[in-house]
Protein backbone atom coordinates (compact mmCIF):
# COMPACT_ATOMS: atom_id res chain seq x y z
CA UNK A 1 0.00 0.00 0.00
CA UNK A 2 1.46 3.31 -1.06
CA UNK A 3 1.43 6.04 1.56
CA UNK A 4 1.42 9.68 0.66
CA UNK A 5 2.68 12.55 2.71
CA UNK A 6 0.40 15.48 3.39
CA UNK A 7 0.85 18.43 1.05
CA UNK A 8 2.85 21.26 2.52
CA UNK A 9 1.00 24.37 3.56
CA UNK A 10 2.40 27.88 3.20
CA UNK A 11 4.43 29.04 6.18
CA UNK A 12 4.21 32.37 7.93
CA UNK A 13 7.50 34.23 8.11
CA UNK A 14 7.77 33.51 11.86
CA UNK A 15 7.35 29.76 11.31
CA UNK A 16 9.88 29.78 8.50
CA UNK A 17 12.38 31.72 10.60
CA UNK A 18 12.05 29.27 13.51
CA UNK A 19 12.52 26.25 11.26
CA UNK A 20 15.45 27.79 9.38
CA UNK A 21 17.07 28.69 12.72
CA UNK A 22 16.73 25.06 13.77
CA UNK A 23 18.46 23.97 10.57
CA UNK A 24 21.13 26.67 10.90
CA UNK A 25 23.44 24.44 12.93
CA UNK A 26 25.62 21.85 11.22
CA UNK A 27 24.98 19.45 14.08
CA UNK A 28 21.19 19.88 14.00
CA UNK A 29 21.19 19.46 10.24
CA UNK A 30 23.23 16.26 10.64
CA UNK A 31 20.74 14.97 13.24
CA UNK A 32 17.74 15.71 11.03
CA UNK A 33 19.44 14.21 7.97
CA UNK A 34 20.17 11.01 9.92
CA UNK A 35 16.57 10.79 11.16
CA UNK A 36 15.16 11.31 7.68
CA UNK A 37 17.40 8.50 6.42
CA UNK A 38 16.20 6.26 9.27
CA UNK A 39 12.62 6.60 8.02
CA UNK A 40 9.40 6.60 10.04
CA UNK A 41 10.71 4.05 12.58
CA UNK A 42 13.29 6.57 13.76
CA UNK A 43 16.26 5.82 15.97
CA UNK A 44 17.01 5.68 19.67
CA UNK A 45 18.97 8.59 21.09
CA UNK A 46 21.93 6.24 21.61
CA UNK A 47 21.88 5.10 17.97
CA UNK A 48 21.52 8.69 16.82
CA UNK A 49 24.50 9.73 18.93
CA UNK A 50 26.63 6.93 17.48
CA UNK A 51 25.59 7.75 13.92
CA UNK A 52 26.24 11.49 14.21
CA UNK A 53 29.06 11.60 16.75
CA UNK A 54 26.97 13.98 18.88
CA UNK A 55 26.26 12.72 22.37
CA UNK A 56 25.02 13.63 25.82
CA UNK A 57 23.76 17.06 26.69
CA UNK A 58 24.75 18.46 23.29
CA UNK A 59 22.54 15.95 21.47
CA UNK A 60 19.68 16.54 23.92
CA UNK A 61 19.94 20.29 23.30
CA UNK A 62 19.81 19.86 19.53
CA UNK A 63 16.90 17.39 19.73
CA UNK A 64 14.92 19.84 21.85
CA UNK A 65 15.58 22.66 19.37
CA UNK A 66 14.45 20.51 16.41
CA UNK A 67 11.35 19.31 18.27
CA UNK A 68 10.36 22.89 19.15
CA UNK A 69 10.63 23.77 15.46
CA UNK A 70 8.26 20.89 14.65
CA UNK A 71 10.85 18.91 12.71
CA UNK A 72 11.01 15.76 14.84
CA UNK A 73 9.06 13.79 17.38
CA UNK A 74 10.25 11.86 20.42
CA UNK A 75 8.45 8.91 22.01
CA UNK A 76 9.40 6.55 24.81
CA UNK A 77 9.59 2.90 23.75
CA UNK A 78 10.44 0.71 26.69
CA UNK A 79 13.62 2.08 28.20
CA UNK A 80 14.62 4.00 25.08
CA UNK A 81 13.56 7.33 23.64
CA UNK A 82 12.95 7.04 19.91
CA UNK A 83 13.36 10.11 17.72
CA UNK A 84 11.84 10.34 14.27
CA UNK A 85 11.70 13.02 11.62
CA UNK A 86 8.02 13.79 11.21
CA UNK A 87 8.07 16.96 9.25
CA UNK A 88 8.59 15.96 5.65
CA UNK A 89 5.76 18.29 4.64
CA UNK A 90 7.33 21.05 6.76
CA UNK A 91 10.69 20.66 5.02
CA UNK A 92 8.91 20.81 1.67
CA UNK A 93 7.11 23.95 2.88
CA UNK A 94 10.47 25.51 3.79
CA UNK A 95 11.79 24.84 0.30
CA UNK A 96 8.61 26.27 -1.20
CA UNK A 97 8.93 29.31 1.07
CA UNK A 98 12.44 30.00 -0.22
CA UNK A 99 11.41 29.60 -3.83
CA UNK A 100 8.25 31.70 -3.52
CA UNK A 101 9.46 34.44 -1.20
CA UNK A 102 13.19 34.69 -1.66
CA UNK A 103 13.81 33.55 -5.22
CA UNK A 104 10.61 34.59 -6.98
CA UNK A 105 12.23 37.39 -8.97
CA UNK A 106 15.58 35.72 -9.50
CA UNK A 107 16.33 34.15 -12.84
CA UNK A 108 16.15 30.38 -12.76
CA UNK A 109 19.24 28.26 -13.27
CA UNK A 110 18.07 27.57 -16.80
CA UNK A 111 17.67 31.29 -17.57
CA UNK A 112 21.09 32.97 -17.63
CA UNK A 113 21.17 36.68 -16.96
CA UNK A 114 21.87 38.84 -19.95
CA UNK A 115 25.14 40.72 -19.76
CA UNK A 116 25.81 43.99 -21.50
CA UNK A 117 29.19 43.98 -23.17
CA UNK A 118 29.09 47.69 -24.04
Amino acid sequence: MKTTRPRSTPLAVEEAAQAFAALGSEQRLAVLRQLVRAGPAGMSIGELGQATGITGATLTHHLRFLAQAGLLNQARKGRSVICAAVAYARVEALAAYLLANCCADAPGPHLPQEHSHG
